[in-house]
């Protein structure tokens, strides 16, 4: 298909590098499989078996059979649900983990997965029942960075439909999962929705078509945003602090955006929070805690830090990443761990005031321990020859937006 070439040549300066391909053996994955097998692109294939269903292992060697025909090499991860929270919610999450932890395992920094203009359509529909504003209206995009891998969707702007004529056409098996005439789940009941909603003109084309215009949209907001953060955004030791007297004075979805994309550069968690949720907290004249943060407001200022409840386990040995964004360097010794300083820790800090830093932040800092002896505490004044800093492949914040 030209499509896939013109899609292809977008993802990359110059020639393709070794690349990843998530495939489930059915008809999207698998006409993506071939497509870009015949672009001559260097492809390594992953499957993940979720263990829901008998039917899993036979779509597992439909893949690997056509892997071993044309010597791609084919490897299958499986994921068991600990019965916490929605199935497929942790289904899905659990899967891009498994596949992302793979391909850094492998060197390969991009995956292709076989989402379709169909899938897009659908996610519009589903994210418009729920009220979603323009980020959720643009709906997937071509490229996006998550878990330290850059996941690439070629078959995007092609229908389903489109996909399987190809398939039968270079007489190609595929699988079909059951699960996809399921109307227990919410998308299989969009799908049946926009098969009624075509004679009306609301077609799967029409709605990845205003997908495309909000990603535009959104893209403008997004610029919006880097000349606001420019002008009223100061980083402190992993804090994010706002000028509130010009900050208040941008529109409200640009301040809504800011303090999402700051929650989210803190907390590293990839989900904005509700709508309502940001509304509340850039409301509220206390402490608000959101999504493993909070949002402090102090007088002409408005400082988004790490939540102390959020990081009290985490514990990591020196050397090490802590909390996904700290990397602390000293005089380390075998036996020295990585945590958050808590009551404990700030109590022997009798410098910390002069940080200029509010405790919330402080007890949420990393700091090093020795047989639960405190050790140092850089960010609350008891450096003791140690450095703390954010390791570079977390992103500057201003940058990022």
């Amino acid at each position: 298909m030209d499509r896939l070439a013109e899609t292809l040549a977008g993802f990359f300066v110059g020639d393709a590098p070794r690349i990843g391909v998530a495939v489930s053996g059915g008809g999207d994955s698998m006409a993506m499989l071939d497509l870009l097998r015949r672009a001559g692109v260097a492809l390594d294939v992953v499957s993940v078996d979720h263990g829901f269903r008998a039917e899993a292992a036979d779509e597992m060697t439909l893949v690997a059979r056509y892997c071993a025909r044309h010597v791609l090499r084919h490897d299958v991860l499986s994921w068991s649900w600990d019965g916490r929270g929605n199935k497929q919610d942790a289904a899905r999450e659990g899967r891009a983990a498994l596949i992302a932890d793979w391909a850094v395992a492998r060197g390969l920094g991009h995956v292709a997965l076989g989402h379709t203009l169909d899938d897009q359509a659908e996610t519009v529909l589903m994210r418009l029942s729920r009220g979603s504003g323009v980020d959720g209206l643009a709906a997937m995009m071509p490229v996006s960075q998550r878990l330290g891998v850059r996941w690439l969707r070629p078959v995007l702007s092609v229908q389903r439909a489109e996909l399987r004529a190809y398939l039968r056409a270079e007489e190609q098996a595929w699988a079909d999962d059951p699960s996809n005439d399921d109307t227990s789940y919410d998308r299989v009941r969009v799908r049946k929705l926009l098969e009624g909603l075509e004679p009306m003109g609301l077609s799967a084309k029409r709605l990845a078509r205003t997908a495309a215009h909000m990603a535009r949209a959104r893209d403008a907001l997004d610029w919006a945003l880097g000349a606001l953060v420019r002008e009223v955004v100061t980083l402190d030791s992993g804090d994010v602090v706002i000028t509130l007297p010009k900050f208040a004075a941008a529109p409200e979805d640009l301040q809504t955006r800011l303090l999402a994309r700051a929650l989210g550069w803190i907390s590293g968690d990839a989900y904005k929070p509700r709508y309502s949720a940001l509304e509340a907290a850039l409301k509220s004249k206390t402490v608000f805690a959101l999504s493993g943060c909070l949002v402090i407001r102090k007088r002409d200022q408005l400082r988004i830090t790490r939540e102390w409840a959020a990081v009290a386990e985490s514990c990591c040995a020196v050397g090490e990443l802590w909390d996904g964004r700290w990397r602390l360097t000293g005089d380390a010794q075998n036996g020295m761990e990585i945590r958050a300083l808590g009551e404990a820790g700030l109590a022997e800090c009798t410098e910390w005031r002069a940080t200029g830093r509010p405790r919330q932040s402080l007890l949420a800092s990393p700091s090093v321990w020795h047989n639960g002896v405190l050790v140092a505490a850089p960010l609350a004044g008891l450096d003791a020859g140690w450095y703390a800093e954010i390791v570079p492949e977390h992103g500057d914040f201003v940058g990022l937006c």
